[in-house]
């Protein structure tokens, strides 16, 4: 297995950063870059087109689309043309989206489930250059075929967590993405959930760098907190402290910030990549040993990202050496 160290550049920085930015991750010797396309900010495709021509070797990693925001023959379109133009460079992900967004703009599917597994279908088809006619539950084509299919079709991975989705990831997707936080015990489940021989899996993270454990605690305090969730069963049912965590949570309700107040070190400690170099090389290993591919690394939330990615590269060069 391949083990690959990237970062992620928050969704919450406009269109104009992330060239630079993305050139910084190269320069830091990543091996990936990621961008996210959540509504209402910037456009996944518009993005990576503009990372992949600002940057020369680094993969980029659209994580993720929600499969029901296009029609897949355009989004393969769109996909052909940036695996073309940039070969073995892209990897693309697709979710179900976050359902009230969805009905927003009014494209959430009778079957989020039918809807997911039918667009991944027809996408990987029409990239491997067949002509397709498909009349499912969601999407319905009638002898599409691309003018252009990549010669070199990028890696589709799946960002889902329940138990069928996962089942459909591993029929559909080459990986899964697992939002942050991904532990290594959540990494084992997952891989027990699709039980596909060879399926991938990428992690996200958030980075706390920081010589003092106890400091490192406190600046991803608020970070962990805001990624965990009354839906984060799948993310910490593995854990041997996931149910008091969880109950932690639903004692909180919608007060993030006393959740926030709720976390005790330890778990902090596992739920972010944090602390002195050695130790999060050593949470980096210790993914990689449970069946990551990639490890991205989120730059907490108000702290500048060069130093995010500079931190990320120290790692990489540490992981290396």
């Amino acid at each position: 297995m391949v083990s690959r160290l990237g970062v992620r550049i928050p969704r919450e920085l406009p269109a104009a950063r992330l060239k630079d930015l993305a050139r910084r991750a190269e320069h830091e010797g990543l091996d990936e870059v990621w961008i996210v396309e959540d509504c209402f900010y910037a456009g996944g495709i518009a993005t990576a087109s503009a990372v992949l021509a600002a940057t020369e070797k680094i993969t980029l990693g659209i994580g993720i689309m929600p499969a029901v925001a296009r029609n897949p023959a355009i989004a393969a379109m769109e996909i052909a043309a940036l695996a073309e133009l940039y070969p073995g460079r892209l990897i693309v992900g697709f979710g179900h989206g976050v359902p009230s967004w969805m009905r927003q703009i009014d494209a959430w599917p009778k079957s989020a489930l039918a809807a997911f597994e039918e667009t991944l279908t027809v996408i990987r088809r029409l990239l491997a250059g067949d002509r397709v006619s498909f009349e499912g539950k969601h999407v319905r084509l009638d002898e599409v075929e691309l003018e252009f299919p990549p010669s070199v079709p990028p890696k589709l991975i799946a960002g889902v967590r329940g138990p069928k989705s996962l089942a459909a990831a591993g029929r559909v997707a080459d990986g899964t993405l697992l939002a942050e936080p991904a532990t290594p015990e959540y990494v084992r489940a997952t891989r027990e959930l699709v039980g596909v021989e060879g399926h991938s899996i990428a992690t996200y993270n958030w980075l706390a760098l920081d010589a003092d454990p106890e400091r490192a605690r406190e600046r991803a305090r608020a970070d962990v907190a805001s990624a965990i969730g009354p839906n984060s069963g799948p993310a910490l049912d593995p854990l041997d402290f996931g149910a008091e965590l969880l109950a932690e949570v639903a004692a909180a309700g919608d007060d993030r910030a006393e959740l926030a107040r709720r976390l005790r070190p330890e778990w902090i400690d596992r739920l972010s990549v944090s602390g002195p170099l050695d130790r999060c090389v050593e949470q980096i290993r210790a993914l990689y040993a449970a069946g990551t591919e990639s490890a991205i690394l989120l730059p907490l939330l108000g702290e500048p990202e060069e130093e995010s990615f500079a931190a990320a590269g120290r790692i990489a060069a540490a992981l290396r050496g």
